[in-house]
């Protein structure tokens, strides 16, 4: 269900930020900082037929909401963890009414190249992670007519290795909120459910850091 989907997506984004940030009391950070986004990610089809009735792997779509976080230990390099996931279930055998939500996470070494400026700060992150294609199955019934009930549970995971590269640009709008714009791209190890190994995805976030940004 939706409500279950989200409570397992903020505990695993909860895990993550703490792992990311289990060192911050013992040293003297620069800068932490969190961010918000929404986007897209996408990807072809496989083309492969899924069952009997006629449904074929769909392309990968829709809007994704990203949370981040970052630790910069000096104004140029840092780490961070991402967490992106799409914001709703899309069909992926639809004859079957079965749906699908992909999440991709990954831990990141951060650039920064330029850090004269106190308005525009350019960004690049590279690290590695994993993508978790979640699976489920949705139904309606109806015990009477015009009373009915659709009924979505979870079947199944398919888990991935992923490498991960981004660039983008921090624009501050005050010292410590930015607006973000960035190019994620996913390299998926055997992503057989979609086209391609790569996946581009696109968002716009906007941050929060405090500490010594620049």
């Amino acid at each position: 269900m939706l409500s279950q989907t989200l409570k397992n997506s903020i505990r695993n984004i909860s895990v993550l930020f703490l792992l990311l940030f289990a060192g911050v009391t013992c040293a003297s950070a620069q800068s932490v900082g969190f961010s918000f986004g929404l986007g897209t990610a996408t990807n072809s089809a496989n083309g492969q037929p899924l069952d009997s009735f006629g449904d074929v792997g769909p392309k990968l779509g829709g809007v994704f909401a990203t949370f981040a976080g970052d630790y910069m230990f000096r104004p140029s390099l840092g780490f961070g963890a991402e967490y992106s996931f799409r914001a709703s279930q899309g069909n992926y055998a639809p004859q079957v009414g079965v749906n699908y939500r992909p999440i991709f996470y990954d831990f990141n070494a951060i650039w920064h190249p330029v850090t004269t400026s106190t308005r525009v700060v350019p960004e690049f992150q590279g690290g590695l992670g994993g993508a978790d294609l979640k699976f489920y199955e949705s139904q309606t019934e109806c015990a009477i007519a015009g009373v009915c009930t659709t009924l979505n549970q979870y079947i199944a995971s398919s888990n991935h290795f992923q490498l991960h590269f981004s660039g983008g640009v921090r624009l501050y709008v005050k010292p410590s909120i930015y607006i973000r714009p960035q190019v994620d791209v996913h390299w998926v190890n055997n992503f057989q459910e979609f086209g391609s190994s790569w996946v581009p995805e696109y968002s716009v976030a906007i941050g929060y850091s405090f500490g010594s940004t620049h």
